[in-house]
C-alpha cells in the first residue's frame, strides 16, 4: 500500500512542513543583555498591571485549564467540556473511574503555566524554540475540540492563530524571542495566580469553593493546605530552574 505524499505547495502541506521544520532545526539566538532585560521587563508587565493582566490572564487561565484537560486524558478520563470566563474563571468537566485520575487532573492546573514557562525557556536555551512552537501550535489546534463557551473559543482561536502564523511565516530568530518572552510571562503569571489562590484561602474565603485546593481536599480527603503546598513546591521549583537558565544565558548575552 503506497502513501500519498503531502503536497508542500498546498496550505496544509506548507503548514505541515513548518511543523516538521520546527522539530528538525536547531537555532540559537544570541540576545544582548539589554534586550534580554527588556524582554523580561515586557513579559513581567503582561502579568503585573491589572490592565494587561485582564487580557493576558485569560491566556494563563486557558493554559491552566488545558493542564487539567491533558492530565485527565493521561489517566484515561474522558474530557466533556472546557470553559474559560472573562473573569479568569475556568471549568473542566471530565469523567472516568478511579480517584487517582480525578486527583491527577485536579492538581495539574495552577502549576502548569510555570511548568510550560520552564519548558519554553529551556527550549530557547537549547536552541529548540522551533520545536516548542511546533508542539504548541498542534496542542492549541487540538484544544479547540474541548471548548464549549465563546470566551474560551476566542482565546483558543486567537492563540492558535498567532502560533500558526509564527510557525509558518516568522524567521527562527523571531520565534526564539517569542518563545522566550512567553516562557517568562507564563512563569510570572503562575506566581501571580498562586498568590491569588493563597488570598482566597486567607482573606476571601467566600470564594473558596472555586479553589482547586479545596476541590482536591474534598476529592481526596487530604487537607487543602497540602495541595496548596504542593502547588507552591512545583511552581517555585519551575521558576527557580527558569531563573537559573536565564542566569546561565548571561555568559553569552553580554553586549
Amino acid at each position: 500500500m503506497t502513501q500519498t505524499p503531502v503536497d508542500s505547495s498546498s496550505v496544509p502541506g506548507i503548514w505541515w512542513s513548518a511543523v516538521v521544520r520546527g522539530f528538525t532545526d536547531v537555532h540559537t539566538t544570541t540576545v544582548p543583555l539589554p534586550v534580554l532585560l527588556a524582554i523580561i521587563g515586557g513579559a513581567t508587565l503582561l502579568s503585573l498591571p491589572r490592565l494587561t493582566w485582564r487580557w493576558f490572564g485569560l491566556y494563563v487561565t486557558f493554559v491552566h485549564e488545558l493542564g487539567h484537560a491533558y492530565a485527565a486524558l493521561m489517566t484515561g478520563r474522558f474530557v466533556h467540556s472546557l470553559r474559560v470566563g472573562l473573569d479568569h474563571s475556568g471549568r473542566l468537566v471530565s469523567s472516568g473511574r478511579g480517584a487517582f485520575g480525578a486527583a491527577w487532573s485536579g492538581f495539574w492546573g495552577y502549576p502548569v503555566p510555570a511548568v510550560v514557562g520552564l519548558a519554553l525557556i529551556a527550549s530557547f536555551s537549547a536552541g529548540r524554540a522551533g520545536a516548542a512552537m511546533s508542539v504548541g501550535a498542534v496542542i492549541l489546534l487540538v484544544s479547540l475540540i474541548f471548548l464549549r463557551n465563546l470566551t474560551g473559543i476566542l482565546v483558543a482561536v486567537i492563540s492558535a492563530g498567532v502560533a500558526q502564523l509564527l510557525l509558518v511565516f516568522a524567521d527562527p530568530g523571531t520565534v526564539n524571542y517569542v518563545v522566550l518572552a512567553l516562557g517568562i510571562a507564563l512563569s510570572v503569571g503562575a506566581v501571580r495566580d498562586l498568590f491569588k489562590l493563597a488570598g482566597v484561602h486567607t482573606r476571601h474565603r467566600s470564594r473558596i469553593q472555586s479553589s482547586d485546593a479545596w476541590i482536591l481536599a474534598r476529592t481526596t480527603g487530604a487537607p487543602a493546605f497540602v495541595w496548596l503546598s504542593a502547588f507552591t513546591v512545583v511552581i517555585s521549583a519551575s521558576v527557580l530552574v527558569s531563573g537559573w537558565l536565564l542566569w546561565g544565558m548571561l555568559d553569552f548575552v553580554r553586549p
